[in-house]
């Protein structure tokens, strides 16, 4: 329970899914925290509840895809409060479906949201952390990021990405005081695949054929806090995302027919034209 105490924490995607789980499960634990998001009634939202409840939040709202709107964010918050100690570069974005399908546009986008949204928040909170010569930088990326994704291409390229940052980032920072994580779940049940893009059709409709029932959001907080107390350098849970991790290690033929099964499946579900 010390361990987030009296803590600074900054929490992207904070009206939501994992985000907002993490306010929630930080603000037990004594930290102050700021719950930020697009959607600035859903963070207020978050935020009263917490209030309510005993805790210390306050809403903000912001786009992570602009980087002087996350720069205000992470430096505003340091003047409030006196110091920035833990922030979660959490929000993301999700599109599903064949690759051939997807358009520059969503391509802009995705990136734009996953990839640069992390970005920013290095880059805005990393120096004042290496200028206070502590802070915890814990990078929401996911299973997608570590084993191949049929069907959520672009999402397993950002995701990739995010990993690659931010264990690069941990050993260029560790002698600076700043610890990085990087967040890779499997399957949690949040609103991303509501909100999401489905290309062919939706993205929760697709969700129904796995053989796996999602995680809560509320025990992946706790799986991320957990980690992140342990400094973790990649956090990964439930069981079933070790399982399809260590699948694709030991056995990729075994990975890889269950992935040729699947995209046959969709294809039988949403095109015309027989799988090849």
């Amino acid at each position: 329970m010390a361990e987030f105490a009296d803590r600074i924490a900054i929490v992207t995607g904070g009206a939501s899914g994992i985000g907002r789980a993490l306010c929630e499960a930080l603000a037990r634990e004594g930290a102050r925290v700021v719950a930020a998001d697009v959607d600035a009634a859903g963070a207020a939202r978050v935020a009263d509840a917490i209030g309510r409840a005993g805790g210390r939040a306050r809403a903000e709202a912001v786009d992570v895809a602009d980087g002087e709107a996350v720069r205000r964010l992470v430096e505003g918050t340091a003047a409030r409060e006196g110091r920035l100690d833990l922030l979660f570069n959490n929000a993301g974005i999700a599109i599903g479906g064949e690759l051939r399908d997807m358009t520059d546009a969503h391509w802009r986008r995705i990136v734009d949201v996953n990839l640069w949204g992390v970005v920013h928040g290095i880059r805005a909170a990393y120096p004042l952390m290496a200028r206070q010569g502590a802070g915890h930088i814990v990078n929401t990326a996911s299973g997608a990021g570590l084993v191949p994704s049929p069907l959520a291409a672009a999402y397993a390229t950002t995701k990739h990405a995010v990993v690659g940052l931010s264990t690069s980032l941990r050993a260029e920072a560790e002698g600076l005081g700043v610890r990085v994580s990087v967040v890779c779940p499997g399957f949690v049940d949040t609103a991303i695949f509501d909100a999401g893009i489905g290309l062919g059709r939706p993205i929760r409709e697709g969700m129904r054929d796995l053989p796996l029932r999602p995680y809560p959001a509320a025990k992946a907080a706790q799986a991320v806090l957990r980690g992140v107390r342990a400094n973790r350098a990649v956090i990964v849970f439930p069981l079933h995302m070790k399982a399809m991790l260590w699948t694709s290690r030991l056995a990729p033929w075994l990975a890889r027919r269950a992935s040729q099964r699947a995209v046959a499946a969709f294809r039988r579900a949403v095109r015309s034209e027989p799988p090849r």
